[in-house]
């Protein structure tokens, strides 16, 4: 059985606000399951753990345990089309901040309380996006140079992939996809500090759409081709992608040309060793 879908592109549909009286914010609701991902690192499992022994309210940390720093602060974003006949805005303007997270414990604390991607309503995007990007788009310093790779996926199996995809990066799970550079870079004229502090994995998406969801993967630096492929492998193997899943390739230079995310993307067709 296959997860994937073949769309060579997503048919766009106005969204119904989902509250009515809140039309731009995220919707939030408890949500009590077990994170389905065994692909993080040991400070994620221990939470795991305690969440599958039944402790499924946000984590409080305790006097002596202390909080579980991740390596990176995160941050989740939110967009939902206007609905019909509204003013219709860019994309920048329809992103909403929700929150950002650098502990174990603040990052399901905000988990637990989102909406999983199969109770959105077409057309929604989450974003989660390393902090130092200022605006999850194209053309942020950190992103401009980079590209992401995207999966489309049919309908009704989202939510443990963007579950896994979202524990893999917070997890530090493309830690080892990185490019080497010298010890200070510029970007378009924003001078930046050291690489080291900057992930080559800048975020993640996932587009919920009418007849099927996307999810992407940006990083930082297109041009790296050996890089690109390593993220490729990774994401692969973290998300155990049966090897007739279709990945596509597309950089936010060729984004900014034809303004879409998804549209005239490359079709990756490396053969699985």
């Amino acid at each position: 059985m296959s997860y994937f879908s073949n769309h060579s592109q997503s048919t766009r549909h106005s969204a119904i606000p989902s509250d009515p009286q809140h039309p731009s914010a995220p919707s939030l609701a408890p949500r009590s399951r077990a994170p389905s991902s065994k692909h993080f690192s040991t400070s994620l499992q221990t939470s795991l753990e305690e969440k599958s022994q039944g402790k499924d309210k946000p984590i409080t940390p305790s006097i002596s345990g202390g909080v579980h720093p991740l390596r990176h602060t995160w941050v989740f974003w939110f967009r939902q089309q206007r609905a019909p006949g509204n003013k219709i805005t860019n994309y920048e303007e329809g992103i909403k901040k929700i929150a950002s997270f650098s502990s174990v414990e603040s990052f399901w604390s905000l988990w637990t309380h989102l909406y999983s991607p199969s109770a959105l309503l077409p057309t929604t995007d989450y974003l989660l996006f390393h902090s130092g990007i200022r605006r999850p788009v194209w053309e942020d310093p950190l992103n401009i140079d980079g590209g992401k790779w995207i999966i489309r996926l049919k309908k009704g199996v989202a939510d443990h992939i963007w579950e896994d995809l979202v524990l893999a990066i917070i997890g530090d799970q493309f830690e080892d996809c990185r490019t080497v550079t010298a010890s200070s870079e510029t970007t378009n004229g924003d001078s930046r500090s050291t690489p080291s502090e900057w992930p080559e994995i800048c975020g993640c998406t996932i587009s919920v759409r009418q007849s099927e969801d996307i999810v992407t993967l940006w990083n930082r630096v297109d041009a790296d081709v050996k890089v690109r492929e390593k993220i490729r492998d990774t994401l692969r193997t973290v998300l155990n992608l049966p090897p007739s899943t279709i990945m596509e390739y597309k950089s936010n230079n060729d984004s900014m040309q034809d303004k879409s995310s998804f549209r005239n993307s490359a079709i990756d067709r490396t053969p699985l060793a």
